[in-house]
């Protein structure tokens, strides 16, 4: 609250509050620092993850020549800065996902020997799917990319405050959270980098975070990302616990109704997600028709010009078009509790049996 009400410093200037201000920041980037097992230099404070994502992809390739190894589930920010980079001329291959949306090691190691991807300079591979909850084995991916030569940038932005985003538990060389997603402010995030990496800097201007993303930095929410950091890592054991008995409580009553099935359902998942597909429905209607009815959640994409569009990630998953769109997202957070998931399960039945219903006066 005083870096919101009454410390209005630039950390930037040398004067007593833009001193106290600067002390505000590196306190915040201290605790980031603490929990992914860093020093606080290797803290690069962004607007978001996805300008942390951004400086990530074309901050490293900017940097090492050779091939960049990404996947179709990716993303928008680190999927359209691939392609960003393909555009530009670079050697870009995308290692296929199985039927249940996971990225294996095996996986990524046969399309890194095959004599037609090159050198690689860069794997790019989430921790855990921000649409399905599948989580893949970042470590073993390290692995792999490290052997093959290539550097490993990992978005962990769903995996913070449940899995341990240690950098050295993850084996990347560089990794990026965001703070809303551990319930703090929106519109700041992380970049974690290994000592010695270097990155080239997306955007032009002062020395702020040592020159990889000048600009004044925006003290309150930085500050509240260190707090809400620290306190999700100290919860984090018993949130996961908490989460995951919520998440098998819904999907065992959505399961139950005919028809609706569980994308990346045989995968090792997050707890944080649970995405269905519903058959006999329109995707839109569905979603509304929650809505309606108090339950919120998400499709893979945001609707486009009033139309919902297929999930970029369910169709690399080899879902068809209207499965995709059939599809919805519910998620969880610590302060979901039992009864709230066993209202939603029940409002979710009878929303599907409706729009079922009208899907066949239609027809």
């Amino acid at each position: 609250m005083p870096t919101l009400t009454s410390q209005h410093g630039n950390p930037s200037s040398l004067h007593g509050s833009g001193r106290a201000a600067w002390r505000a920041v590196e306190r915040a980037r201290e605790q980031v620092a603490a929990v992914c097992g860093v020093k606080p230099r290797q803290v690069v404070f962004t607007s978001g993850a996805t300008e942390a994502d951004n400086l990530a992809v074309s901050g490293l390739a900017g940097k090492v020549a050779g091939t960049v190894v990404s996947s179709r589930l990716e993303h928008a920010a680190v999927l359209n800065s691939v392609e960003s980079l393909a555009d530009a001329g670079r050697d870009v291959r995308f290692v296929a996902p199985d039927a249940d949306g996971a990225i294996t090691a095996a996986a990524l190691a046969e399309l890194l020997a095959r004599p037609d991807t090159g050198k690689a300079a860069l794997v790019a591979l989430m921790y855990v799917n921000n649409e399905t909850g599948v989580i893949t084995d970042v470590a073993a991916i390290a692995e792999v990319a490290h052997e093959a030569g290539a550097l490993f940038f990992c978005d962990a932005v769903q995996a913070a405050g449940l899995e341990d985003v240690a950098l050295a538990a993850s084996g990347a060389d560089v990794l990026t959270l965001s703070a809303h997603k551990i319930n703090g402010p929106k519109g700041v995030g992380a970049l974690i980098k290994g000592a010695g990496i270097e990155l080239q800097p997306q955007v032009r201007g002062g020395s702020q975070e040592r020159g990889l993303r000048p600009g004044t930095h925006a003290v309150s929410a930085i500050v509240g990302f260190g707090a809400a950091l620290e306190l999700a890592e100290r919860r984090r054991v018993a949130n996961r616990a908490h989460i995951a008995s919520l998440q098998a409580e819904l999907e065992s009553a959505c399961l139950a109704i005919d028809g609706v099935t569980l994308n990346g359902a045989d995968a090792r998942r997050g707890v944080k997600h649970s995405n269905f597909s519903v058959a006999g429905v329109d995707g839109e209607s569905l979603l509304m028709a929650l809505d309606d009815v108090g339950v919120e959640v998400s499709a893979g994409s945001a609707c486009a010009a009033g139309s919902l569009e297929p999930s970029h990630v369910l169709l690399a998953m080899g879902l068809t078009v209207d499965s995709a769109r059939a599809s919805v997202r519910f998620s969880y957070g610590p302060a979901t509790n039992m009864s709230e998931v066993q209202e939603a399960a029940s409002r979710f039945r009878a929303v599907v049996a409706r729009c079922r219903g009208v899907a066949s006066g239609a027809s």
